[in-house]
């Protein structure tokens, strides 16, 4: 078992305090972990990765200027369900962090189908996964990935003292963004309940509402917030827990709906509509 130093008790404090202050929603969570856990321990590119578990398609929110495209995306779920670290955790039931060295010798796993096509192609070789959710449909973890040295058993260390903070971190974010979701969507109920009713010491006057309602399920309205909130298509992905591929289809659905082409004129129905 690793010794550790005073240092890196401290350390792992220090970043935990530091993502807690940036942290008010899940988009917020995953930025400021991506930029501020490399602190810790060193990472060519870190990500927050939420992987759907049933349907075996990953989403990242990735290191500033590190983005990881459609076809590195596309690679990564061809080998989805045979990732060492998919396996380890979201399958097997392992609640640590846990390098793809401690599944699979390096030697060996440079010469699989998800090395060649995947980690050759983004130019990374080791990576080190630290959960912080897990149940029967998602896994979300940070992921930390090197070129040519594999992490230590010092690093695996020192993010597990890390760990159960940043879970519970990340729980609050959840709970928070489903909290909010539910607010207005309470406040667009009340708003359809008092329409019409003449509130006790106010002028007498009606509500109005609107003509028509804007033809929307419940996920599109909640993605149209979003968006009207200024968020891109990767926070909503991350807020939500879907795919920005989702988020995109839905908002595809609402601008026919609307009879809008653009992100800014959806937007300005939605405030319009509030």
């Amino acid at each position: 078992m690793i010794r550790l130093r005073s240092s890196d008790y401290r350390s792992a404090l220090q970043a935990v305090q530091a993502i807690a202050q940036a942290a008010d929603d899940v988009a917020a969570f995953a930025r400021s972990g991506v930029e501020l856990l490399p602190e810790l321990v060193a990472s060519e590119l870190t990500t927050l990765s939420i992987c759907d578990l049933a349907s075996g398609r990953r989403a990242v929110v990735s290191t500033p200027g590190c983005r990881i495209d459609a076809l590195d995306r596309a690679a990564f779920d061809r080998h989805f369900r045979e990732h060492p670290l998919v396996r380890f955790h979201g399958y097997d039931g392992g609640r640590v962090a846990w390098r793809i060295s401690d599944s699979v010798p390096f030697a060996r796993f440079r010469n699989t189908a998800l090395y060649d096509e995947y980690y050759r192609r983004v130019g990374l070789d080791h990576a080190l996964a630290l959960p912080l959710y897990v149940d029967a449909r998602w896994l979300v973890s940070f992921v930390f990935n090197r070129k040519g040295r594999d992490f230590s058993e010092r690093d695996r260390a020192v993010l597990d003292l890390a760990c159960g903070a940043l879970g519970a971190l990340y729980r609050r974010a959840l709970a928070l963004a489903q909290l909010r979701s539910a607010a207005a969507d309470l406040r667009d109920l009340l708003g359809q309940a008092m329409a019409g009713i003449d509130l006790p010491g106010a002028p007498a006057r009606r509500i109005e509402t609107p003509p028509v309602a804007l033809p929307l399920t419940p996920r599109e309205r909640e993605v149209l917030r979003w968006v009207a909130a200024g968020k891109t298509d990767r926070d909503i992905a991350a807020i939500l827990g879907i795919s920005p591929r989702t988020v995109h289809k839905h908002l595809q659905h609402v601008y026919e709906k609307l009879g809008v082409e653009t992100r800014t004129a959806a937007a300005m129905r939605a405030l319009t509509w509030h």
